[in-house]
């Protein structure tokens, strides 16, 4: 008998049963239903999802597992607490598994709140720190530019949100951009996007690299594990440090975190950061045509307004002749009556001219009057004064030498009294007499001659001086310098008429007198008086 050959055997088989992947997920279900039919898990509601469906997902978990709930539409509506994300709560249901990826889950028949999680409860007393500082006050938060020429944005260069972020820009208005790339969960998310949104800050207007505008920090939805760089504390004050406007884009529209706070706008989404950063060119097109059409409109309008309102206003304004003529009719007789009033006042200035001369002569003639009385009482008070000013005089040394005997009498009886009285006054009393008459001898020393003699110096002094102010004042001082006093008969002579009518003329000069024979006037004419001068004309 041929051997077979060991290719040509057939297999072996097990003993162990097979089953299909359905025979063993239901398997896998019906023993976990089976031995898990109602439970009770306390956790902390992480991620949660409302599809259009109508029934509700979420996570529950603790420090070390996830465990994936689920709540059927017809059951949603009856919840006792409808889950947060961040609430920690005790779910009621059962376990069950999904086939369709292997995995089990719990179906959720009722929730009651147990208390916030440790995250939130982390997140919450962060929040309130940070508030504590300002670092959110509405106060402080920048205007976003209106159209920016270049625009940051902190992102991951491989996810969709760049690309979502760069096609809306596209559309709406093309702008610079530059990408500072990040991780954007994990262990380095949170001192990687501070460093980028500092390294935004510190680009030079100038540099080869544009400093941007406005920056833009985003990352796609996630769990509050996921998004929890954008919560520490080192990316909220670099973005509150920034001099640069910031749009926080993290997230979903539910989605919230600290960023979010700090940033000087928070946008639901990242493609609606982009919508905020810059404004439809599109729009912005037709805006304009819109405003330049108006405005023209408004131009035209307005000179056609102001032309109507000039127009309106030229017809009730007077003509330009009848306003002329008026002046140049006013001109005309003012010119007319021009020469008339010229020679007016003409004729007043010479007649207030001659009157002047008039006047002026009446004063010469007073001043000269004045003048013949002061030399006449000069010539009679000139004898008086020197006969008052020697009898002065000589009464003066009279009086002088009187005082001077008198004194010196009185000094020799005083002094031969005490000195009678001396010699019968006590001790005492004869040293106070000594002193006293001592005293009295140096007050009778100072009383010398000399005295008086002061007196009368000043005395002697006065009269000297009215004595030269009557010389002053003589006439005889006059003639030195050239003048003449004519008399007639004894009387002085003041005009020609009274001395031609003199028989004879006594003339006398500084250095004498002397008489001439007087002629009658024959004929003489008088010489006729100058003609006022002739005033030119004043124009």
């Amino acid at each position: 008998m041929d051997l077979l050959d060991d290719d040509d055997a057939p297999p072996r088989r097990s003993n162990a049963p097979e089953f299909s992947v359905s025979e063993l997920s239901q398997a896998v279900r019906r023993m976990v239903e089976g031995e898990f039919s109602f439970v009770r898990v306390r956790g902390e509601v992480g991620r949660v999802a409302r599809p259009p469906s109508g029934h509700l997902y979420f996570d529950l978990k603790d420090d070390r597992s996830v465990l994936a709930a689920i709540v059927w539409k017809g059951q949603a509506s009856k919840l006792t607490a409808r889950p947060e994300e961040g609430m920690e709560v005790v779910a009621t249901g059962r376990l069950t598994t999904f086939p369709g990826q292997s995995k089990y889950q719990m179906t959720v028949d009722d929730i009651a709140p147990a208390g916030a999680g440790a995250l939130m409860a982390q997140l919450e007393a962060r929040r309130k720190a940070l508030a504590g500082e300002g670092l959110f006050d509405a106060g402080r938060k920048k205007p976003i530019p209106y159209l920016p020429e270049v625009i940051g944005v902190v992102t991951s260069p491989s996810g969709a949100v760049i690309r979502d972020i760069l096609h809306r820009l596209r559309d709406r208005f093309p702008r610079r951009v530059i990408v500072w790339p990040v991780a954007v969960q994990g262990a380095n998310c949170a001192p990687e996007v501070a460093r980028a949104v500092k390294g935004f800050n510190a680009l030079p207007m100038d540099g080869p690299i544009p400093r941007p505008d406005v920056v833009i920090v985003a990352r796609g939805g996630g769990s509050i594990e996921d998004l929890w760089g954008f919560n520490e504390e080192i990316v909220v004050r670099a973005v509150a440090a920034s001099k640069i406007p910031v749009i926080s884009a993290v997230g979903h529209e539910t989605d919230t975190t600290l960023c979010d706070h700090a940033a000087d706008l928070r946008a639901p989404t990242p493609t609606a950061a982009a919508e905020m950063a810059v404004p439809v060119r599109a729009e912005l097109a037709e805006r304009t045509a819109v405003l330049s059409a108006r405005a023209s409109r408004a131009l035209r309008q307005g000179v056609f307004q102001r032309r109507q309102r000039l127009n309106d206003l030229a017809r009730a304004l007077p003509r330009g002749d009848v306003i002329v003529g008026q002046a140049q009719q006013r001109l005309d007789y003012l010119g007319a009556q021009l020469p008339r009033a010229l020679r007016s006042v003409t004729e007043r200035r010479r007649v207030q001219l001659a009157d002047l001369r008039l006047g002026t002569g009446v004063l010469v003639r007073s001043i000269r009057a004045e003048r013949r009385r002061l030399e006449e009482a000069t010539r009679a008070m000139a004898p008086a004064l020197a006969r008052t000013a020697r009898d002065a005089r000589r009464d003066l040394d009279d009086l002088s030498a009187r005082l001077d005997r008198a004194q010196q009498a009185r000094v020799r009886f005083r002094r031969d009294v005490l000195e009678r009285v001396a010699p019968r006054l006590h001790p005492v009393v004869r040293r106070t007499v000594a002193e006293s008459r001592e005293d009295f001898e140096r007050v009778a020393a100072s009383l010398t001659p000399d005295l008086p003699l002061a007196r009368i110096g000043r005395l002697r002094e006065g009269l000297l001086a009215l004595d030269r102010l009557r010389e002053t004042l003589g006439y005889e001082e006059t003639l030195k310098r050239g003048f003449a006093v004519v008399r007639a008969d004894g009387q002085v002579v003041t005009t020609a008429d009274a001395a031609s009518r003199a028989a004879a003329l006594e003339i006398q000069f500084a250095d004498g007198r002397l008489t001439v024979g007087n002629r009658p006037a024959t004929g003489a004419r008088k010489r006729p008086a100058d003609p006022p001068p002739e005033q030119g004309s004043l124009l």
